[in-house]
């Protein structure tokens, strides 16, 4: 008889195995590896434009502040 973690377990497993096979999960799965350096690019370029604005913006509250800082 098993025990009740191995039930668990197994339950678990059953499930994941249910999802892995399903259409949705493997559309989801071919959709994402495609459009991953996409992704990755749209993600560096946000980060940089967020960078250069927050330096300027930096730079001219210190311009603002008469060249003092905290």
């Amino acid at each position: 008889m098993e025990s009740k973690e191995e039930r668990v377990a197994r339950r678990h497993r059953e499930r994941d195995e249910k999802m892995r096979a399903s259409v949705g999960f493997k559309t989801f799965n071919v959709l994402f590896i495609l459009a991953y350096p996409f992704i990755a690019v749209f993600t560096f370029v946000m980060s940089t434009l967020l960078a250069i604005l927050s330096g300027i913006s930096r730079a001219s509250a210190w311009v603002a502040s008469g060249g003092k800082s905290k």
